[in-house]
């Protein structure tokens, strides 16, 4: 072990709960930096650790079939402290795992305060981190505090690049009118009743798309207006101007649906997916928008079934900063310009929930290994989930157009089977076949290089 073992990790986010319990559990103490209370954001509404600012879902969980599904299991595989509290948590989505917001934040709260090898020091870091700490994992997230972000700025040099995250509004279940809508999931997957569908015919569609257009929205300041969305993000008005059909083949899109009140199919169709255990509030998918709250309001009531909707939240903005990390960092997330400092989660230059998880949970495997004095963790194969999103914001992207990125199976490498390249299913499935072998067999070798 080194003479000074102790991990600092700023930010109690996914990504720096994950890299804290993973370090804890090779044995090494940590320092958890969280800022709020002391200092608030514009998203945040409790001082929970890892509250979700955005939808409550963690996206697909088919590991057979599916990229994000497939890093979900890798997690789970290497003890992920975000997975476990969201697997414990969950409510009805389909396919999908999502959660109860509030008990999932509790829950990892909870773990965190437990671990004996964690401390969790509420006040905020105002610059770099004093010279003395030597292992250091920046796990800030889309909300980096100006100081922070100025002092990565003074040491790189380089220009900060940034977008904007949307939040979707979330509806009190008992005030949509079921005698309009109805529940049902595409294709009738989960138990068919994860999802509220309300329908809209043509005349109702095209209505609605000139309404977004037209409603009144949040003015950016004059340093904002050049910065870029993320396009797996976009505000719904956002996507309403780029073109009328966008929506329906969107967020809005009517497949796999079929309305019980008429037996017929809608033109277009707006889905709220349930938000917390209880059943009793539903989140618009896809709905995240910068309108203001009034215009928010009265939009969103034309639509069949939520006339009478009651708003539990409402949508609104928040920008997210997040560095050049091909060019930044090394292979092991340190800043080539001051080693001793990591990044994680989504100021790396994923998107996500769950690659911002993943992230903080190599991280803190990265740092555990070095404050243990076992030199260099080999990380994940490129041909798992891991190991290709790691390599993506690391290596594989080019650094002169790099944008967030969520885990696809396009960032691993090609696989081909008695020398053709499989499709469709197959060739999903021959990926994530793939993916779990390699991965076990590097867990095998980098458990015993932590022992």
């Amino acid at each position: 072990m080194s003479d000074n073992p102790v991990v600092h990790i700023i930010g109690g986010g996914l990504a720096g709960c994950e890299a804290a319990f993973q370090s804890a559990r090779l044995g090494v103490p940590i320092v958890l930096h969280e800022m709020r209370p002391v200092r608030g954001t514009e998203a945040h509404l409790t001082d929970g650790l890892a509250e979700l600012v955005c939808s409550n879902s963690f996206r697909s969980d088919d590991y057979e079939y599916n990229a994000v599904g497939l890093l979900h299991e890798e997690m789970r595989r290497c003890g992920s402290l975000i997975l476990a509290c969201g697997d414990a948590n969950k409510v009805p989505a389909g396919g999908a795992l999502a959660v109860d917001r509030g008990a999932f934040s509790d829950a990892v709260t909870a773990a965190i305060e437990a671990e004996p090898l964690i401390t969790v020091e509420r006040s905020e870091i105002d610059g770099l981190p004093p010279e003395d700490w030597k292992n250091v994992i920046v796990a800030t997230g889309p909300l980096t505090s100006p100081a922070i972000s100025q002092a990565i700025l003074d040491v790189t040099g380089e220009e900060s690049l940034a977008f904007f995250d949307a939040i979707a509004p979330i509806v009190h279940k008992d005030s949509i009118d079921l005698s309009q809508a109805w529940f049902q999931s595409r294709y009738d997957k989960g138990d068919g009743k994860d999802y509220i569908n309300c329908p809209m015919d043509r005349a109702q569609y095209e209505h609605f798309i000139q309404e977004l257009i037209d409603g009144d929205k949040t003015k950016f300041k004059e340093w904002e207006t050049s910065t870029p969305y993320f396009e797996g993000c976009l505000p719904i008005e956002v996507m309403a101007e780029r073109g009328p059909e966008t929506l329906r083949y969107g967020p809005m899109k009517p497949v796999g649906l079929t309305n019980p009140h008429t037996g017929g199919k809608a033109y277009a169709v707006v889905q709220l997916r349930q938000d917390n255990a209880l059943g009793t509030l539903y989140n618009l998918v896809g709905f995240q928008t910068k309108l203001k709250h009034g215009e928010q309001t009265r939009i969103f009531r034309t639509i069949p079934g939520l006339q009478s909707a009651e708003f539990a939240r409402l949508g609104g903005i928040h920008r997210n900063t997040f560095l050049n990390s091909p060019r930044l960092l090394d292979d092991t997330l340190r800043l080539k310009a001051m080693p001793r400092l990591r990044f994680a989660g989504q100021i790396t230059g994923v998107e996500g929930y769950v690659e911002s998880a993943a992230i903080g949970l190599l991280a803190g495997r990265f740092a555990a290994m070095d404050a243990l004095g076992h030199g260099a963790f080999a990380p994940p194969p490129p041909t798992t989930a891991l190991g290709s999103l790691l390599g993506h914001i690391t290596r594989g992207a080019d650094s002169a157009t790099f944008q967030p990125m969520n885990i696809n199976f396009g960032l691993l490498p090609p696989l081909f089977v008695e020398g053709k390249r499989p499709k469709g299913r197959d060739r999903k499935q021959a990926y994530t076949t793939r993916a779990l072998a390699d991965f076990e067999t590097w867990r095998g070798t980098a458990k015993a290089a932590a022992e």
